[in-house]
């Protein structure tokens, strides 16, 4: 909790920061340099009416998030396009009564945030392959692993319906989300749409659904709770899995964590004691955090999102170099056990993502 705080005052700090900087930087274009003189006030009033139109703009149309992400970029790009403007001044000895820094930094930011807006949007297919020594009943099990869904934030229920129709021409033998389905913006109609869209995937095994920390929600305004969430899923076919397991076609386990802020979350140890260790272990483990711990209990695949493949860059890099998170995105083997983090098939808040996609991810395990 204290990291997330340290966090929200820094974004904070940041945002008022970009703000100010940003008025100023706006005053030095030609139409309002001309204005300082003679009137500081109206040009002071210029300068920062861009700046209020722009978060303005995103927060009503897109979210407080968004006209946050759209200030720090737009800060982070007029510094960088400063300090060029600034060398290459050095160098040539030459000076511009032009301001082109601020253009070039409006421009590099309006593109940038365009791919991010796309990344985040358009749902790619990714697509993994591990082998194992264990008998899986079959040549090849074919699992569909969805994550980060948090409906309602670039996926709404009936565009969520139609990726699954993606999904279902992958013929999967089973399918599993690993958390954070909804959020605390995610409307009902929303929820129960994307709990039918699980159920037309028609996978050969089942769907399996592992909790994650925004699932049970962090206010009561969205108008109902995790148990309604519970409700749903079940009522569509999907076998929840809170610390629980189960034997699939008497071949493969697949073992749902509780995500992380469950207190009485169980050691993974503890959890598979009582399973034959000859059969291969799928764990659905919302955060990417216990990697040494599940590597050790010497289970077979284990899937999480969580970190959205770091979503706004640099978060993911941060987020590994402050070990919230083992790994931000992609695989990983430790000893016997293979790791996945998918990037999510959308994200929190966020409506755009950059240095990373959105995607739902295929993986097919062979027997060797």
């Amino acid at each position: 909790m204290l990291m997330w705080l340290i966090i929200l005052v820094l974004v904070i700090a940041v945002s008022v920061s970009a703000v100010v900087y940003l008025i100023k930087k706006f005053r030095r274009f030609s139409f309002l340099d001309n204005l300082k003189d003679k009137h500081p006030k109206l040009s002071w009033a210029a300068a920062a009416a861009p700046v209020v139109l722009i978060n303005l703009l995103a927060a009503i149309f897109l979210n407080v998030w968004a006209a946050v992400i759209i200030m720090i970029h737009l800060f982070v790009f007029w510094l960088v396009c400063d300090s060029f403007g600034k060398l290459i001044r050095k160098l040539t000895k030459k000076t511009s009564m032009r301001y082109y820094e601020g253009c070039a930094a409006i421009v590099l930011t309006a593109v940038y945030l365009s791919i991010g807006w796309y990344l985040a949007h358009h749902v790619y297919r990714t697509s993994y392959s591990f082998t194992t020594d264990k008998k899986l009943g079959q040549d090849t099990l074919r699992i569909v692993e969805i994550a980060d869904l948090h409906v309602g934030i670039t996926l709404d229920g009936s565009e969520f319906a139609e990726q699954c129709k993606r999904m279902r021409d992958d013929k999967p033998d089973v399918v599993i989300v690993a958390g954070d389905f909804v959020d605390d913006s995610s409307t009902r109609s929303d929820m129960e749409e994307a709990c039918r869209a699980l159920k037309s995937i028609a996978p050969k095994y089942g769907v399996y659904f592992a909790t994650g920390n925004h699932d049970k929600g962090y206010s009561s305004g969205r108008g109902y709770t995790i148990d309604d969430l519970r409700s749903e899923l079940k009522k569509n076919g999907v076998i929840i899995l809170e610390d629980e397991s189960v034997l699939v076609n008497n071949s493969f386990y697949i073992i749902g964590r509780l995500d992380r802020s469950y207190d009485e979350r169980l050691p993974i140890k503890e959890l598979i004691q009582d399973l034959d260790t000859s059969k291969y272990m799928i764990v659905a483990d919302h955060q990417p955090n216990d990697y040494d711990n599940e590597a050790d209990a010497g289970v077979d695949l284990v899937l999480s999102g969580h970190t959205h493949g770091g979503h706004i860059f640099p978060a993911g890099i941060i987020g590994v170099l402050i070990k919230a998170n083992d790994r931000a995105y992609g695989t990983e083997s430790r000893g016997s056990t293979d790791f996945v983090v998918t990037s999510g098939i959308s994200g929190w808040a966020i409506p755009f993502k950059t240095g990373t996609i959105s995607e739902y991810v295929v993986i097919d395990v062979k027997e060797q």
